[in-house]
Formats: C-alpha cells, structure tokens, sequence
C-alpha cells in the first residue's frame, strides 16, 4: 500500500526521489518503494527525512514505532505545565510569534486575549508576507457550541457570542490577505490550539472555569512523538468542518 503521506511530504517540499535519496545514503529505487510499496526506512532514514519535510515520524508513519516508545517521547514532549494558563509569561506569546516561520494556527472560540496586543495585526500580516501560513479558526457566533460554552463558563446567555463577533472585527483586516486564512467553527471545544512551528500551547477547558483560569499544556514537537501530532490532527479535523465567516 502506498504511503500518501510520504509523497504528498515531499511533494509539498519539493523533493525528488534524488534528493531524498542523496540525503539518506541510498538507492532512488528505495525511496521510490517507500512511497509506493509502502515499504518502512530504517529509524536512521525516517529520522533524517522527518527533518527533511518538518514532519513527525509518527505522522508519516503511523505504525514504525512502538506504542510503548510513543508514550516514553511523549513525557519529553511536554516542555511546561502551567495550572492556570494566566501563569505563562505574557512575553512567551510575543517570543512564539516572532520565532514562527513556516505555520501559525490558532483554534479557539473567541481569544479575546489576544486582542488586547494591539500590534498583532500587524504582527501576523507581517508574518505572512514572509511566508508563513497562517490559519486562525475562531467560533461561529451563532452555533449551539459557543452558546452553550457561554452558560458552561458562567457568561451567560450571548456573553461569549458578542465576544466572537469582536474578535472577527479585529482579525477581519487580515481577510484576503495571502497566506491568511479565517474560517468559523460549530464544533465543541475540548482545547484551545495554538501553534507556533514546533511549538504549541494547548489551553484544556474545563467545566465551570473560563479558559485563563484552566491548564495550559507547552509541546515542543519531536520526531518520534505523538502527543503533538495528536492536537495537530485535531486542529485539522475542525478546520475541515469549519466554513468562512459570515462578515
């Protein structure tokens, strides 16, 4: 069976099978049947095209390592816990923007928070005109999801709504501008995604609790690991489901 994500990897960063096979030390007609026999590289090569294409070992082949190994990579995965995400340093959003260079992804409802940086816009428009990928996913107002946070949190009924119409009239200066991408979601918010490359904070929510006052998770991505790449394809499964807003 073929491996489509390997070939759309290196596709995406414009790979040849020469290339690939220069930097591993070994035959194009190997790399060819990695791609399409299926066929799994030693740890050795896996480990050298992960860095190649900016993808993790367990995305491009789920199945190369062992479930007991996953779970080891993943406690190094976790750079920080902070109880309460109030406790991370104001500066450390500053830091992830600036040191971005190939994605910036934020999920959430409203991130009215984020709003409060006046220079963000600015920020992220810069940003994207130097290449990174940019897309922001932030809740459909009128969606039974956000409605129904509003009461978990304690807002009250249409507190959280207003709160997202807000947060799109700030962002809606990036609308059309390339490399930018904004689309709405109905879905349930488990977490709050927000990814900077490799790094990632991952805001947990909790039941009764506004997000400031719940978990934060920083991940640092890393070749072998999981847990990373979990809240990623996360991202991916609601941005599927999510559609343009209603401006």
């Amino acid at each position: 069976m073929a491996n489509e994500r390997l070939r759309d990897a290196l596709l995406r960063s414009g790979l040849d099978l020469e290339r690939v096979a220069k930097a591993t030390a070994v035959d194009p007609k190997t790399v060819e049947r990695w791609i399409t026999k299926g066929r799994t590289p030693y740890p050795r090569h896996r480990r050298t095209i992960a860095t190649l294409v900016r993808e993790s070992e367990t995305y491009l082949w789920p199945d190369a390592i062992a479930p007991e190994r996953k779970a080891e990579i993943a406690s190094s995965e976790l750079v920080k816990l902070y109880p309460h995400r109030y406790d991370m340093p104001a500066d450390m959003w500053e830091h992830l923007i600036e040191g971005a260079e190939t994605h910036i992804e934020l999920l959430n409802y409203s991130g009215m928070f984020l709003t409060d940086n006046p220079a963000l816009i600015k920020k992220l428009r810069a940003k994207a005109e130097a290449g990174v990928k940019i897309r922001l996913l932030l809740g459909d107002p009128a969606s039974r999801a956000v409605a129904r946070r509003s009461d978990e949190e304690g807002l009250g009924k249409g507190i959280l709504a207003a709160k997202v119409r807000n947060a799109l009239v700030f962002f809606k200066p990036l609308d059309g501008v390339p490399g930018v991408t904004i689309r709405c979601h109905g879905t349930t918010l488990y977490n709050s995604i927000y990814r900077f490359d490799d790094d990632m904070l991952v805001n947990t929510h909790v039941y009764g609790f506004m997000a400031a006052h719940s978990p934060l998770l920083h991940l640092r991505r890393l070749s072998g690991g999981d847990l990373f790449e979990t809240f990623s394809e996360s991202f991916d499964n609601v941005w599927n489901t999510a559609k343009p807003p209603n401006w």
